[in-house]
């Protein structure tokens, strides 16, 4: 195995094709039961749905091995912790989990700190392989955005605005982004607080003005017209479109196809997210579905989202 980190996820059984999907474009591949290896390292706090990342430093099948390749590394640390954690398949029972802890912690020189640490080390088990290493969690500062002045009972969570970034961008800071169709700002709130440069238009006067308010709110500086999206002339790396849910304001196939042409004439990356099938609409818009995914309804939801990642032909 030469994989660099470890990576857990935690997500409802609605939102599994969804998690997929963002799998696929941010590591190149899916998330398995809840764990992905991978060499690429992203902070677990980019993804609603990414528990924890393990920085792998040492891995054997062998628990008293690994222990003695711990101690070779003659760690050197004031303040460390040390976490187990449990996998899918793993049936350590608790107080040999401890005592597992217990020969880490003596294999670290140092005095730990377990309520302030300046670092946390880690242990779990995997497929009869033991892995340590350094722990980051997701400290899920992101959800401060729940408390935004404005809000829209139908908009998409912050989960998933959080997943149609990462699927636009496939996490790359560098990429332009624009939310054509803003709404209050949700999406543009989730690209500001993961830095980054994005900018929207909402042809609704009001929700242009919430969604200022909103970035302000949170001292994010982004660039919200009072625009058709037809009139937006810059060109950017990716769009993301959350199609209007025809609650509050009309919109027949005509006004949608409308948004999504206009958003290929500014990029050649398009994310869609739309609650019914708008297949036969991306086709006649001269977009090819390159990836999709469904997001099942909830007890409490009005309805589901399909997910749409579509490109130039």
């Amino acid at each position: 195995m030469n994989k660099s980190f470890l990576y857990t996820f935690n997500y409802d059984s609605n939102q599994r094709e969804l998690v997929k999907m963002e799998s696929r474009h941010i590591f190149d591949k899916e998330e398995k039961d809840k764990i992905l290896f991978s060499n690429i390292k992203i902070e677990p706090s980019s993804s609603a749905f990414i528990k924890r990342r393990l920085d792998i430093i040492l891995y054997n099948e062998n628990y008293d091995t690994l222990i003695h390749d711990i101690k070779k590394e003659n760690i050197r640390v004031e303040g460390f912790k040390v976490e187990y954690f449990v996998l899918n398949g793993d049936k350590t029972e608790y107080a040999d989990r401890l005592d597992k802890l217990k020969d880490i912690g003596y294999s670290i020189e140092g005095i730990p700190d377990y309520y302030n640490p300046t670092i946390t080390y880690a242990l779990c088990k995997f497929q009869e392989v033991w892995y340590f290493g350094v722990l980051t969690k997701n400290d899920f500062a992101w959800e401060k955005h729940k408390q935004k002045p404005h809000s829209f009972c139908n908009s998409i969570s912050l989960n998933v605005a959080k997943a149609l970034i990462n699927i636009a961008s496939k996490v790359d800071k560098k990429k332009r982004l624009i939310d054509t169709c803003c709404g209050v700002g949700t999406i543009m709130l989730e690209a500001c607080f993961e830095g980054y440069s994005i900018e929207g238009c909402e042809i609704n006067w009001k929700l242009c003005a919430q969604a200022r308010e909103n970035l302000a709110h949170f001292n994010y500086k982004a660039e919200v017209y009072r625009s058709d999206i037809k009139d937006v002339n810059k060109k950017y790396d990716a769009a993301i479109i959350d199609l209007p849910y025809n609650l509050f304001s009309y919109a027949d196939d005509t006004i949608l196809l409308n948004i999504i042409k206009s958003a290929a004439k500014i990029t050649d990356r398009v994310v869609i997210a739309s609650t019914t099938d708008i297949t036969h609409l991306i086709n006649e818009s001269g977009l090819n579905v390159s990836d999709h995914s469904i997001i099942q309804k909830r007890k409490k939801a009005n309805f589901s989202r399909q997910i749409w990642l579509c490109e130039k032909l």
